[in-house]
């Protein structure tokens, strides 16, 4: 198919490829690379030197709501393969994914600026949920139930739900589409995905390997443009079944409300504001291991990242050297040279460092190490201790996304407790101690959907991923995340009539 020019403007950022047909610029409808009709677009930026990438079609409410019809137009034939038919195209769609793997995590380190390392680890992770859905897609059975009727037969029957729309975020550009997607298609669901304008690239490549893979015409689009113009057709349509979001509690609030007209199906991965808590009888040097990847993995740019370290004051001294110490050997720099930090996304961010740690210094935090840009205008920050931190300090409420360790010490499992469930986030907390029955005492206590005990990765294909409180709704992952997109339908039978 010959692509549509649609701006003629040079880039500033060469994307480097084995496969340059990954790198597009175009949205994906029912099978075709669209642009605007109008010629709108939008521009996109290497956070590292805020060098112009390239651009993307500003598509608007009319192929929003194409884009719907294509999918809903495409469900009744996806949903009436059976399981293991849908199975073999999500795994020729892995099978592309892992072949093309480096230029992938070429492309989302360029548009996201995380370290390209980190981009490979993210393209094997999301990978993975395709490949366990893969599997999954056999594995919705109908369900027997004793009946409590006389003469009556009962089965429980798990049916797609429709088209499910997919809204994803800056930080994990490709994993957060895999994750959603993968579980979307095996239920029987057509998906339409609105990927952030600040990230579309990987979104745009993963529909160029789905194009590869054969998927029909309709079953999985990817729309561009500014979010309100997409999202918002589609938060309305009775047409779409289920909205399944990953961003800011405020953003998730806001399509909560748009789409409780339609009453969609939801699954929301929220906001997060991780406690990590180390008490005096653990293992310090892997508390202090697990600190620094629990708080600097993606540049701090992260739901599962630590904000606040609340530590035993009989090692709190010792803690805290032993932090200082490694995060002052932390490299920032350009995500293709592989740093350990690497830019934050806009100004934005940089600001909300600033402010946060402007605020606790002023209510007396003792700021000892990094608190600045690295360059006057860069979006590079600083990996940034503060020690000490009262409880009224900002940072010990609002998520930091970004590179900023708030440690303080505390004295009493119950007050650690308390002051770790004092949020209105419950992702996830991370505990490090040796005793067992202390380590279910916190299990059990803390307000938190997932529970990190003496480790910091915990989550994947196998696992429900999710938050309680308002860290969102529903699961991602696991036999639940594919369930999200199905519906019970409950069938009684009379076996008495012939």
């Amino acid at each position: 198919m010959q692509q549509p020019k649609f701006h003629d403007a040079p880039q500033t950022e060469a994307v480097t490829l084995s496969a340059p047909s990954l790198f597009k610029q175009f949205s994906y409808i029912n099978g075709e690379w669209r642009n605007s009709d109008n010629g709108q677009v939008i521009e996109v930026f290497n956070p590292a030197n805020k060098g112009l990438i390239g651009y993307i079609a500003a598509l608007g409410r009319a192929e929003s709501l194409e884009s719907i019809a294509a999918a809903q137009s495409a469900f009744d034939d996806w949903a009436s393969l059976l399981p293991q038919e849908r199975s073999v195209f999500l795994r020729r769609w892995n099978d592309l994914i892992q072949e093309h793997k480096e230029d992938l995590a070429q492309i989302m380190s360029f548009e996201q600026g995380k370290p390209l390392s980190e981009c490979r680890g993210e393209i094997d992770y999301g990978a993975d949920f395709i490949e366990f859905y893969g599997e999954e897609a056999k594995r919705p059975n109908i369900e027997s139930v004793t009946s409590h009727l006389k003469g009556a037969e009962i089965e429980l029957w798990r049916e797609p739900a429709g088209v499910a729309a997919l809204v994803t975020p800056w930080n994990f550009p490709s994993a957060m589409i895999t994750r959603k997607a993968a579980a979307a298609l095996a239920a029987g669901c057509t998906v339409v995905v609105h990927p952030s304008q600040e990230t579309p690239y990987s979104a745009i490549a993963l529909a160029e390997l789905a194009d590869r893979a054969g998927f029909p015409k309709g079953v999985f689009n990817v729309v561009t443009g500014h979010a309100p113009d997409i999202v918002g057709p589609w938060t309305e349509d009775t047409r779409v079944r289920v909205l399944s979001f990953t961003g800011s509690t405020e953003i998730g609030r806001l399509l909560y409300s748009q789409c409780a007209p339609s009453i969609k199906r939801l699954v929301m991965e929220l906001g997060g504001h991780a406690p990590f808590i180390v008490f005096d009888d653990a293992n310090l040097k892997t508390a202090v291991d697990c600190a620094i990847s629990a708080k600097f993995a993606t540049s701090g740019q992260d739901c599962l990242a630590a904000n606040r370290f609340y530590i035993a004051r009989p090692i709190y001294e010792e803690f805290c050297n032993l932090f200082i110490e490694a995060t002052s050997k932390l490299r920032v720099g350009a995500g293709p040279d592989d740093p350990d930090i690497g830019p934050l996304i806009h100004e934005r961010a940089v600001q909300k460092q600033e402010a946060q740690i402007e605020d606790a210094v002023s209510k007396g935090a003792r700021l000892a190490l990094g608190g600045k840009r690295l360059a006057p205008g860069s979006l590079f920050f600083e990996p940034t201790v503060l020690l000490e931190v009262p409880d009224d300090a900002a940072i010990l409420h609002e998520e930091t996304f970004g590179p900023i360790a708030a440690i303080t010490p505390f004295d009493h499992e119950e007050d650690v407790t308390q002051r770790a469930n004092a949020t209105e986030y419950g992702l996830i907390a991370y505990v490090h101690t040796k005793n067992p029955r202390r380590i279910y005492r916190t299990s059990r206590a803390l307000q938190f959907g997932m529970v990190a005990i003496n480790r910091t990765k915990v989550t994947g294909a196998p696992i429900p991923f999710g938050g309680v409180k308002q860290s969102g709704l529903g699961r991602e992952g696991a036999r639940q995340g594919l369930e999200e997109f199905t519906e019970i339908k409950y069938v009684c039978r009379d076996y008495e009539v012939a």
